[in-house]
C-alpha cells in the first residue's frame, strides 16, 4: 500500500509536550517537511530557546544546541560561520526573542547573519505562568496586566517583523499565522523561502507565527484560534515584508 501522509523524517518519534491546542506542534512539523524537501536534514543545526519550545532539541533529527534566554541568535551566529555549510536555525517564542533577547536578534539581522529565525508570536509569556511580553496587545489580560496592558504605562505591542525588516542585513522577513489549514499552508512556503534564502547566501530570514496559547489566554484551542484571528491579525498585519533584491541597488 502506497503511503502517502507520515511523520517527517526530520521529526523523531518523541511525542509533544505541549498543551492540548498549542501551535508549536504544527509549527515544529512545518520546519521538519522543509529540512526534508530541502535535503538538508543532515547538516541542519537547530538552536532550542529558553521558552515553551525549551525541549525542541528532543523533537527534530538533527543537531541541536540549547542557547541560554534570548542568545540563540548568538549561537547560531557562531555555528554558522564556524560551519559556514550548516543550514542554522533558530526556534524562538516572543519573551525569548522579542525581550531578553532583543539585542541578539537585532545585530544578528542587521549583520546579515546568514541564518534562519522562526519566531513564535502567542502575545503572552508561556512557559513561565502567563505573564505580559513585548507582543502582548493593548488591553489584553495578563498574569501581570490583571486589568490589560495600558500603552500608557506598559507601551505599545512591538512589531518584530516590521522593525526586522527595516535592516540593510534583513534579505527576508515575513509573518504568517497557523490559525487555519490555508494559512498553514501559507506558513509553510514561507518558511521553505526563508531556508532557500540561507541556501543561497543571501542573508538573514525570519518568519514570524502568529499564535495562540489557550492555556494562558484562559480559552479552549477553538476559542483560541477565533481570538488569533478577530484580535492579532489586525495588528499583527501577514504578510511579506522584506524579500530577497528588496532595496538592492
Amino acid at each position: 500500500m502506497q503511503r502517502i501522509f507520515g511523520r517527517p523524517a526530520a521529526l523523531t518519534g518523541i511525542p509533544f509536550h505541549y498543551c492540548p491546542g498549542c501551535p508549536h506542534g504544527i509549527v515544529h512539523r512545518l520546519v521538519a517537511e522543509c529540512l526534508d524537501e530541502l535535503g538538508v536534514c543532515e547538516r541542519a543545526v537547530g538552536i532550542a530557546p529558553v521558552g515553551c519550545a525549551v525541549f525542541a532539541y528532543n523533537y527534530f533529527n538533527c543537531d541541536m544546541i540549547q542557547a541560554a534566554h534570548g542568545r540563540a541568535p548568538a549561537v547560531a551566529t557562531g555555528v554558522k560561520r564556524v560551519q559556514p555549510d550548516a543550514v542554522v536555525f533558530t526556534y524562538q517564542g516572543d519573551g525569548d526573542l522579542a525581550a531578553i533577547g532583543t539585542a541578539e536578534i537585532v545585530h544578528a539581522a542587521t549583520r546579515g547573519e546568514r541564518i534562519t529565525v522562526v519566531f513564535i508570536n502567542n502575545a503572552i509569556y508561556g512557559m513561565t505562568g502567563g505573564q505580559m511580553a513585548p507582543t502582548t496587545l493593548v488591553g489584553q489580560e495578563t498574569t501581570t496586566t490583571p486589568r490589560g496592558r495600558d500603552a500608557s504605562y506598559h507601551g505599545h505591542p512591538v512589531r518584530v517583523s516590521e522593525m526586522l525588516a527595516l535592516l540593510d542585513g534583513a534579505a527576508y522577513v515575513a509573518r504568517v499565522s497557523v490559525h487555519a489549514p490555508g494559512h498553514v499552508n501559507r506558513a509553510k512556503r514561507a518558511l521553505r523561502r526563508a531556508f532557500e534564502v540561507q541556501l543561497e547566501n543571501r542573508g538573514f530570514s525570519l518568519v514570524e507565527v502568529v499564535s495562540a496559547c489557550p492555556t494562558n489566554w484562559g480559552m479552549t484551542p477553538v476559542e483560541a484560534l477565533r481570538w488569533v484571528e478577530q484580535n492579532m491579525l489586525p495588528y499583527y498585519r501577514l504578510g511579506e515584508f522584506k524579500v530577497p533584491g528588496q532595496g538592492e541597488a
